[in-house]
């Protein structure tokens, strides 16, 4: 028979028990903190990709153009039909997309990054309330122990 966890006020915890919560808190909010801006890089990524495929012309057709292989690898190419693109959908698949198809594509992407940051910034600002609630706590525990 699995027994349930029991909970604890952090009330009732001494100076020592609740510095590592706070620890612990610290340690999910630079790992949510992380998160946040690795989301608001590949938000201005997706962002910069729907904009890179509406602004491609006919004019450009037979133009050699720098093709990204990976973040910080280019090799030159050929730019033969300016009216389709290929897309990457995850995981190294890419789809042939009309320029149309590939913007609502990557707006819908940023669309979805900027609902989960939304999540994620209430979730961080609950996190440092919870910080400064055990700061204000251990000062108290301290100053009543020093009396």
């Amino acid at each position: 028979m699995m027994s349930q966890p029991q909970q604890v006020s952090v009330t009732d915890l001494d100076v020592s028990q609740l510095a590592e919560v706070r620890r612990q808190l610290e340690e999910e909010l630079n790992h949510l903190t992380n998160s946040f801006a690795q989301l608001k890089r590949a938000q201005a990524t997706f962002k910069a990709c729907g904009e890179n495929a509406a602004e491609l012309k006919a004019a450009n057709t037979g133009r050699t153009v720098l093709v990204p292989l990976t973040n910080s690898l280019y090799v030159p190419g050929t730019l033969s039909d300016p009216a389709h693109v290929l897309v990457d959908v995850g995981t190294g698949y890419f789809v042939r997309k009309t320029r149309e198809q590939a913007r609502e594509h990557y707006s819908a992407k940023v669309e979805y990054i900027r609902t989960n940051l939304g999540t994620l910034e209430d979730t961080i600002g609950k996190k440092r309330e919870n910080i400064g609630y055990l700061v204000d706590l251990t000062q108290a525990k301290l100053r009543q122990s020093a009396s």
